[in-house]
């Protein structure tokens, strides 16, 4: 990111700086304010960061920078106890079930479209990556950034590391821009959305999964940024599930500043009501986003992948 500032990225921004094997986390923030922490004040004198100010983006954000350590296997493994094996942090490829071979070959179509292209931004995860390819706003804000969109439906964390290890980054290349001698190679921006179908886990188990995720990312591409995006509510009324991934956001909003160059965004617009409901009318069956649902929830997105690009530009609020 340089000296470019996040001027038109609003909500709670900390900058997480050289951490040394640090268990102690960010402290907590509100939305639209941004904390004035030590790991804000270090990094952003270090990397001549500047702090956001509020703007049209409505959202928590923390953001990570660089790192000293690297975790190990164990770290791979998520939270769990020595001898215990996470399942949410275990590469497991889904059971062809149906018996007509279509998610394989959706993976192997993802390695394929890698090959040839420099894409600026890669989103990787489950249905909700997969069906905002339907969508007008697709072609309308990601595409121009020369996007992928790696998403399968009814995917896990599991099943996402496990697409991951069996190459869909491996061909992945910075896109190069400028001209002739003064070509400069773009780093990409990965944007993982991936948990609420992690049926039979505990928040805990689906929060060290995604960790697991994007330590696979910065192994296999450590010159990408990865930013996480939080898990949306569910059902229509307050339910165990709506709150498992309200837990499993607070868990990432912690844990994610602290790995290398990765950051947490809340994403969710404000789907749940007063009354405590969600409308049909955001998500048609109380889990995947319609039309409106996703024109509410993408341009904040648009705008936070613009300024980590280094297009952000001032603008009248």
């Amino acid at each position: 990111m340089g000296g470019r500032s996040l001027a038109r990225v609003a909500g709670t921004i900390c900058f997480a700086g050289r951490v040394r094997r640090r268990s102690e986390p960010p402290p907590p923030s509100l939305p639209g304010q941004v904390v004035p922490s030590r790991w804000l004040q270090e990094t952003a004198s270090k990397a001549e960061l500047k702090p956001c100010n509020q703007s049209r983006f409505s959202g928590s954000l923390k953001v990570g920078g660089a790192v000293d350590f690297f975790p190990t296997n164990a770290n791979l493994r998520g939270t769990m106890s020595d001898g215990d094996k996470n399942p949410a942090s275990t590469p497991t490829p889904v059971t062809d079930v149906q018996g007509d071979g279509r998610w394989m070959s959706l993976h192997h179509r993802f390695i394929a479209d890698s090959k040839d292209k420099e894409p600026e931004v890669v989103f990787i995860g489950d249905s909700l990556v997969q069906l905002l390819h339907q969508f007008e706003i697709w072609r309308e804000l990601f595409s121009p950034l020369h996007a992928l969109n790696f998403g399968m439906g009814g995917d896990a964390t599991q099943h996402v590391l496990w697409r991951l290890q069996n190459g869909e980054l491996q061909h992945i290349r910075p896109k190069v821009t400028g001209w002739k001698l003064m070509k400069q190679p773009s780093n990409p921006i990965v944007v993982l959305w991936v948990g609420t179908n992690n049926h039979g886990h505990t928040a805990e188990q689906v929060a060290a999964g995604i960790e697991s995720i994007v330590c696979v990312i910065n192994q296999q591409q450590p010159q990408a940024r990865v930013v996480v995006l939080g898990l949306l509510p569910r059902g229509k009324n307050p339910n165990p599930l709506r709150e498992k991934n309200r837990r499993v956001n607070e868990l990432l909003e912690s844990k994610v500043p602290l790995l290398p160059n990765a950051s947490f965004l809340n994403i969710d617009p404000g789907f749940v009501h007063s009354d405590g409901t969600i409308s049909h009318h955001d998500m048609y069956d109380y889990l995947h986003l319609t039309r409106n649902g996703y024109a509410r929830l993408c341009p904040g997105l648009h705008r936070l992948l613009l300024c980590l690009l280094g297009e952000c530009h001032a603008q009248a609020p």
